[in-house]
């Protein structure tokens, strides 16, 4: 066989457009393959960390201009798809374990006359991760045509060949202990195509049959990012020695509990060499790359720093001429530390390899990374790059929501937050797009509000949610619990009984969001399953004590505080109780839950603040009483204060004195005060955001502005995304954190609720330091705009609602409402 072999991941493919969008198809009625197979070499479904490409060549079908071609595709771990050396897509969306998700994808802007070559590149990992799940390999996919199947994989006919890519190589290190492996390449011959003479055709196997089902969401957005600006240049000394190395637990730590290669049957750790390097001179730079040119000349001991302008996500693109033998390293990194990219700041080997011999290459990776900054380093060899780019990987489903306001650093945090939004929503709510893409509960009660404000729907949430569904049970963790983040394989059996209850929590409000009544009734096993495990927890008060694994409240002080009995964890179970008690029509877990709040009002008030945690004292003799053997600490947080208030256990009415302080001494300037240092102080997640949601419910609309500038416009200037924690110590872009767009809509625009139940939308008008605001958002296929704006003492409003709606307003300003 003498035909070319085209495949990007190795860099073997020519791109002749970086603007490339793809259009998908829509989902069929139903999710079946009219004629391919599951398939894989033989004997390689379970190897690890392993690169297949498949490829079919077919022709140009005589159609009519009706009919559509497309490719129908589902598969494991990854897939990434060419046609004609047009990159198409990437895939799967993500499922449940023993689930596959089917994408079809356009093929008909890039069929061209006479034989198309249509490539497939399939990633195997084969271990467990937060990431994607530990499952055997396979690839399925039809190219469709009308009602014709041009070509289909399947073991008995030559529609697909398929071969090993050996360029990328197998045996490295994991990219983090929450996602698989690294991508190291070595390429021996140059990238303008690859003949087949010199490779071996795989022996397919049919794998059986797999449960397939609907895609459901938008297609990602591939827009082509280029750099804005250089930022530094400079030398590397190489070859330094230290007496100690890092080594991340994801190098150190693998076995049966975290899959990958031990470090002795490493081929390659770039980690290593890039501990032994420093800087020698590094000369900064203020050069702005001239639209779509960032030519990059690199000598060996040379390095160079690119900056896209803004943080995001998606894959790392090169153009380059290799001059000689040549080793590049792309490290990345979403700030700079000392003016430089630390590739190890999120515990990450945050870098692409490769080792080049001269030519040409086009060169892109098959994982997706996030970063601002990227900085190409030559240990060995010289080379021209020139075009760097990001190929992004982002939800396309938020370009119908706007917002814009008087004030300038409100419009920069909700861009931030939008920003943050669609690289953390691309398949399932994720907590960020960098050293994890994990599906984490808690995070996606947040995350999923924005979704339904700027996209107008629940899609995104529905398939989280589903995810949990899908399997009977899941392995590694105690009967009952739900996994911490899903999709994932969780083998060393950790998990956080919060987090679940956060799933319960959410339900509530995906209900009101979706009035998708059948998803709730088909979780409800799950849900009172998960009741049943807390069951032995209980103790003679009803309180959950001494819960197993991982008790999350918020990273800060909090999570220390939480044995014996944690209170914000009995808060949070009391509303888990409550909202299982109302979906599924169970009073008696009402009752319960108003019982625990009780109990906890009585054990946690202290007079002045509520305390976190009692520690249990003489455990076990049954003549003491619980006053002398479960004893309250005097351990307080911040966060505790905004769990007791966010979860009912208090209010402005109840605690008048507690939520005068809260409200007026504490926030993102009470440290600096010095006020209450006994008082832990909260973080971002998820402290400061129930802070906000407090100010909303209690009508302090103008100190959510104030305060929302203070925890959040730092961040927006410094990246463009918002972040995990208060400081740039861990993620710079987690989805959470958009909530805040949330509440700008809800709160500064005034769009307090969209009840689709009963089609009515009320507005609240609020005091506020604003001239004007105007926003719109999705509501399913329809648009609601909003705007306002101050003219004397009138307050001139416009809007359009969806026809199916009603309107009601509230005007707490003390001007007089114009409608025009």
């Amino acid at each position: 066989m003498n035909r070319l072999l085209i495949f990007s991941l190795v860099g073997l493919v020519i791109f002749a457009t970086f603007l490339t969008h793809c259009t998908p198809q829509k989902e069929p009625g139903a999710v079946e393959f009219k004629k391919a197979r599951a398939i894989w070499p033989i004997d390689q479904q379970f190897q690890k960390n392993v690169t297949i490409g498949f490829q079919s060549d077919f022709e140009k079908p005589d159609k009519p201009d009706k009919d559509d071609t497309f490719l129908r595709i589902c598969g494991s771990s990854l897939y990434r798809i060419y046609l004609n050396n047009e990159f198409i897509g990437h895939g799967p969306a993500r499922a449940g374990h023993g689930y596959y998700r089917v994408d079809e994808w356009d093929l008909d802007e890039y069929i061209v006359e006479g034989t198309n070559i249509l490539s497939i590149e399939v990633v195997a990992y084969n271990v467990n991760s937060f990431y994607l799940l530990d499952q055997p390999s396979f690839v399925q996919a039809e190219i469709v045509s009308g009602k014709n199947i041009l070509a289909a994989t399947h073991p008995e006919n030559n529609d697909f060949v398929a071969f090993t890519l050996p360029e990328r190589v197998q045996k490295v290190p994991r990219y983090s202990f929450q996602r698989p492996f690294i991508e190291y390449y070595r390429i021996s011959h140059e990238a303008y195509g690859l003949r087949l003479e010199n490779k071996a055709e795989l022996v397919l196997e049919d794998v059986g049959p797999k449960k397939l089902i609907p895609r459901r969401i938008p297609y990602p957005e591939f827009a082509i990012v280029n750099p804005k600006s250089l930022v530094a240049k400079g030398t590397v000394k190489t070859g330094i020695k230290r007496e100690q190395y890092w080594r991340d637990r994801a190098v150190v730590n693998i076995g049966p509990k975290l899959g990958g290669f031990t470090e002795d049957e490493l081929e390659y750790n770039p980690a290593i060499e890039l501990q032994e390097m420093e800087n020698e001179a590094i000369s900064l730079q203020s050069s702005v790359f001239k639209k779509d040119s960032s030519r990059i000349n690199l000598q060996s001991g040379e390095f160079q720093i690119v900056d896209l302008g803004t943080n995001l996500s998606g894959f790392i693109g090169l153009e380059l001429k290799v001059h000689e033998p040549t080793r590049l390293f792309a490290v990345f990194d979403e700030i700079l530390q000392n003016g430089d990219v630390n590739f190890r700041r999120l515990g990450t080997i945050a870098a692409v390899t490769y080792d080049l011999q001269p030519g040409f290459y086009k060169l892109e990776s098959i994982e997706p990374y996030t970063f601002r900054y990227l900085k190409f380093i030559i240990s060995d060899g010289s080379c021209t790059i020139d075009h760097v780019y990001l190929r992004e990987y982002a939800n396309p489903d938020i370009k119908r929501a706007s917002f814009s306001s008087s004030n300038e650093k409100l419009n920069r945090i909700y861009d931030a937050g939008v920003e943050t939004f669609r690289q953390n929503a691309v398949d399932i709510f994720m907590d960020c797009p960098h050293r994890e893409r994990a599906g984490w509960l808690c995070d996606s009660y947040f995350t999923a509000r924005v979704a339904n404000d700027i996209s107008g729907n629940t899609l995104i949430e529905k398939n989280f949610l589903e995810n949990f569904l899908l399997p009977d049970s899941f392995s590694h963790l105690p009967d009952g619990m739900l996994p911490m983040c899903y999709p994932a394989d969780h083998n060393d059996s950790v998990f956080i009984p919060n987090w679940a209850m956060w799933f319960v929590v959410e339900l509530e409000e995906y209900l009101d969001r979706s009035q998708d009544r059948q998803l709730l009734d088909e979780l409800e096993p799950k849900v009172m399953a998960l009741l049943d495990y807390f069951m032995p927890f209980k103790n003679e008060d009803g309180l959950l004590e001494s819960l197993d694994s991982w008790i999350f409240v918020e990273w800060s002080a909090a999570n220390g505080f939480v044995q014996d009995v944690n209170y914000p964890t009995n808060m949070l179970f009391a509303k888990t109780l409550e909202v299982a008690g109302s979906l599924y029509g169970k009073s008696e877990l009402t009752k319960e839950a108003e019982q625990i709040r009780k109990t906890i009002r009585k054990q946690s008030w202290n007079g002045e603040f509520f305390v976190d945690n009692a520690i249990r004292l003489n455990s076990g003799d049954p003549e003491l009483s619980l006053e002398t053997h479960c004893t309250p600490t005097e351990n307080s947080t911040e966060v505790c204060q905004y769990y007791a208030f966010f979860f009912d256990l208090a209010s402005p009415e109840s605690h008048p004195e507690l939520w005068r302080k809260l409200s007026t001494e504490f926030g993102p300037k009470r440290q600096e005060s010095g006020l209450y240092p006994e008082i832990h102080p909260a973080n971002s997640f998820i402290g400061n955001y129930l802070r906000l949601e407090l100010l909303s419910r209690y009508n302090l609309k103008t100190q959510i502005i104030e305060e929302s500038v203070d925890f959040f416009d730092y961040m927006a200037k410094e990246t463009g995304t918002l972040w995990e924690n208060i400081g740039t110590y861990a993620s710079c872009n987690h989805g959470f954190a958009s909530h805040v767009v949330h509440v700008l809509y809800r709160d500064i625009l005034g769009i307090e609720k969209i009840d689709t139940k009963n089609s009515l939308i009320r507005f609240q008008f609020s005091e506020l330091p604003l001239t004007k605001c105007k926003g719109q958002v999705p509501i399913g296929d329809d648009i609601l705009t909003l705007e306002w704006e101050k003219i004397g003492n009138e307050l001139h409003i416009q809007y359009s609602l969806p026809s199916a709606y009603k309107l009601e307003i509230t005007n707490n300003t003390k001007l007089k409402l114009t409608e025009l």
